[in-house]
Order: structure tokens, then C-alpha cells, then sequence
């Protein structure tokens, strides 16, 4: 039973049952080194250097940090600063592909046999949170208490439109699925651990409950297929009941979220020795007369993506019924600015929309209707927040908390004014930090 807000988003997963093709290696891939959270990772390669699948070309930097490997052998062209899908600046390695794919001869399974190898390895094997966050996953699994770990929640709810690229992962991979939830297990030592699946899911829920039938402390929990149910705090409240604190992380209320191809993909690693270097994608969208699941290197352009799946492109341009590309999903992707822009390791999706989907609706006066209070999982006030916004005060941008919003766009979604609300939120929380930043300078000076 649903305890939070959200909304009945369509589902539209018309690809749940198309089993992943490859894409031909690109000629050119550009891997940008912050396709995560925290400090970039800082490039080991130089311009000349031939590299080959899965060689370590930036290594992580500090704590929260993750490596970035090659994910097509062949020769680095370049080393340069470029701009990212959200116009920050990149230091990107572009790799001139040999088509070859050679494998690195340095790949092969880590040691692992206590907590600290097992936290060394998730490192090494460069996986983030592949759901969209991006967070660096070995961090995440690093606590000062484990005895208080009462919830790991394996996320495979994928509750935004179209995306079906972890349904693929729980079905197509679910022993790599399987094999991580155990070195979890053996490792983290959590009360429990639940896989925590959509019911618009039939066939990974019927899977997962197999695998965990007979283990004890590992179970399945179904839920109602509404957006956001995904999000992480949503996700602990709805399974758990704990409500994460403002400020506070998910190890304060003994929770830790993971996606499930972040699961998968580590235990991968620990297997095989083989790092991230790829993604399964989504493309789909009302544009695309041929959706698919499709396997793309880190660094492929969206370009070489979308000709890929044919119908879509003509001279290198979009046909002229697509109007929009996003990468990520229709409720918290971001349209990309340019089809050159690469996929990195937190995208799965790519959605095409068309002209008519495409055209921005024009806003009107709030109706005060309140839906888009009684909808947000958040439980906070967009209109009191797009108020403040408008008013340029940063204190009661801080009263209302706009600092909590997920940026789910429950409330954009819902509202028959059309009012730019997701937009305000981030625009709301750059004004607020910039304000408290200048809070802190004052007592740092006053000292």
C-alpha cells in the first residue's frame, strides 16, 4: 500500500521484454572523468597511448571518487576540458577506436575475503549508482557502525516511464543480481536485505523470489507502481516506515539503498576482474518507431546511438517529427543540448519525443488547487517555495525547506497551470546555497 504522495505516471515500458542488442563499436568514445559524485577521477593516460578494454585511464581521487576505465581499445586522440550534458566543464579522454575490443591483460578476478577487500573491490570495479544518482558505491558501503545496518533495499523499481534497462538487469543478469546480494550479506552483515520491485514487474519479481526463497534475511518486496516509489527516501519510508531526517543520510535510520545493476555489476567485477565499461540504454520515446534495449560503450555520442536505431536521424540531424532527446527519463532527465554529448555510466535511457510532445505548454496563474501539495512525496508547499523564489528570499526558500525536494516533478506533472515548479526547485536550492555560504562567511570572519 502506497504511504507517500507520487502520481500514477504511465508506465509505458514497451521494451521490458526486448532482451539487450550490442551496438558496433563506435569509431571515436569520449570518457568524460566526472560520471559521478564527487571529486573527478584524474586521467593516468596521455594523448598517443594505446589502451584497451577495461585499462584504468583516470584513477579516483580521494574518498568520494570512482575509477574510470576504457571502454574500446584503441588509441587516446586527446586529453581536453569539454562541456557536460549539464554545461559544467569535463576533463574528458576521447579514444580513437581500432575496432578490435581487445581485452586488457591486467583483467582478472580481486581477492576477496573480508570487508576491506570487499569494499576495495566495489571501488575498483568504477561502479556508481547506475539508477540515475551517481553517488560512488564504495563509499556508500562504508559505515563507522555496521551492527546498526537494518535495511539494505535493493532497488529495482525503475518507476519512470519508458526505462526498462534494470528490468533487463534483474531478468537477463539476475545470478550477478543473486551472487552481489550474497557478498552483501557475507560482508555488510545487514538484518535484512529486500529486493524492492514494482508489481508491474512479473518477471523479475518471479525471479528474485526464487533466488531468495530459502535464504534467510533476503526477501522480496512487492509495491504499487507509482512515481516516485524509486526515490531513495521514498523507498525507505514505504518499505521500512523510517523517515531519513533533512540533512541526514540513509545510515542514520540503519538504511542503505542500491540499484540493482549496481549489484550486479559488482559482483560482476568480483567474478571476472571486469570493470564498468558499458551501459544498458533505453531508447524509446514518441519519436522512435523501433524502441530497444541496447548495450552502448561509456563515451558512445548520442549521435552514434541514434543511428544505430535507424528512423530517427537524416544527414546527422533529426527527422523532422523528433524534436527532443533526453537523456534519462521524461519526468527527471535532461535534454541534451547536443547529439555530441556521450553516454556515461548514470544514464539508461535515451528518449526521443516528438514535435507535438516536445512543445513547451505555456503557463498560467496558480489556481491554488493544492494538487501539487498533496502530491509531493516530500510533503513540502511548492507554491509557498515558487513564492519565496519570486520574492529572491533566500530565508524563507529555507523555511520551506526547499532543500528536501527530490526533483521528482510529482509536482510539475500534476499541475493544470503548468507552472515551471521543477525548474523553480533548482533554482530555488542555488540561490539557498549561495546564501548560506555567504552565512558562513560572516561567522568565519566574525571570528
Amino acid at each position: 500500500m502506497k504511504k507517500l504522495g507520487g502520481i500514477l505516471a504511465p508506465h509505458l515500458k514497451n521494451t521490458d521484454k526486448f532482451v539487450p542488442v550490442t551496438l558496433p563499436v563506435p569509431a571515436e568514445v569520449k570518457i568524460p572523468m566526472s560520471m559521478h559524485s564527487g571529486t573527478p577521477a584524474n586521467p593516468v593516460v596521455k594523448t598517443g597511448d594505446y589502451v584497451k578494454v577495461g585499462q584504468l585511464i583516470g584513477e579516483a581521487v580521494g574518498t568520494v571518487s570512482s575509477p574510470v576505465h576504457a571502454s574500446v581499445s584503441g588509441t587516446v586522440k586527446s586529453i581536453d576540458t569539454l562541456d557536460s550534458l549539464t554545461g559544467e566543464k569535463a576533463v574528458t579522454v576521447t579514444i580513437t577506436s581500432d575496432g578490435s575490443q581487445t581485452m586488457w591483460e591486467g583483467l582478472s578476478p580481486p581477492t576477496v575475503t573480508n570487508l576491506q577487500e570487499f569494499l576495495e573491490a566495489v571501488r575498483n570495479s568504477g561502479v556508481v549508482g547506475l539508477g540515475g544518482a551517481g553517488y560512488p558505491t564504495a563509499p556508500k558501503f562504508t559505515l563507522k557502525d555496521y551492527s546498526k545496518l537494518d535495511y539494505i533495499l535493493i532497488n529495482g523499481a525503475e518507476c519512470e516511464p519508458y526505462i526498462t534497462s534494470d528490468t533487463r538487469t534483474m531478468v537477463d543478469n539476475s545470478d550477478d543480481v543473486w551472487q552481489g546480494v550474497l557478498l552483501m550479506k557475507e560482508y555488510l552483515k545487514p538484518k535484512n536485505i529486500i529486493i524492492c520491485i514494482e508489481n508491474n514487474k512479473g518477471e523479475p519479481i518471479k525471479k528474485m523470489k526464487e533466488l531468495c526463497a530459502n535464504t534467510e534475511g533476503v526477501s522480496v518486496r512487492v509495491l504499487p507502481s507509482t512515481y516516485p516509489q524509486g526515490e531513495r527516501k521514498v523507498l525507505v519510508y514505504n518499505v521500512t516506515g523510517r523517515i531519513v531526517p533533512e540533512g541526514g543520510r540513509l545510515p542514520d535510520v540503519g538504511c542503505i539503498v542500491v540499484n540493482c545493476t549496481t549489484v550486479a555489476t559488482f559482483a560482476k567485477y568480483i567474478k571476472t576482474g571486469h570493470p564498468l565499461v558499458s551501459k544498458c540504454i533505453t531508447v524509446d520515446g514518441t519519436a522512435v518507431k523501433k524502441p530497444k534495449n541496447v548495450i552502448v560503450p561509456l563515451g558512445t555520442s548520442v549521435r552514434d546511438l541514434l543511428n544505430f536505431c535507424g528512423d530517427l536521424l537524416n544527414d546527422g540531424k533529426l527527422i523532422n517529427d523528433a524534436k527532443k532527446v533526453i537523456l534519462g527519463g521524461p519526468m527527471m532527465g535532461t535534454a541534451v543540448p547536443s547529439l555530441d554529448v556521450p553516454i556515461v555510466k548514470i544514464n539508461n535511457a535515451l528518449i526521443v519525443l516528438s514535435a507535438k510532445d516536445a512543445k513547451p505548454q505555456e503557463p498560467s496563474a496558480c489556481l491554488k488547487c493544492s494538487r501539487c501539495i498533496t502530491k509531493c512525496p516530500m510533503k513540502l508547499m511548492p507554491p509557498n517555495i515558487e513564492n519565496a523564489y519570486e520574492l529572491k528570499r533566500p530565508d524563507l526558500l529555507q523555511k520551506f525547506k526547499v532543500n528536501m525536494c527530490a526533483e521528482c516533478a510529482c509536482c510539475a506533472f500534476t499541475c493544470p497551470a503548468k507552472r515551471p515548479l521543477v525548474q523553480v526547485m533548482l533554482l530555488s536550492k542555488d540561490i539557498l546555497w549561495k546564501y548560506e555560504q555567504e552565512l558562513k562567511a560572516k561567522k568565519t570572519e566574525a571570528k
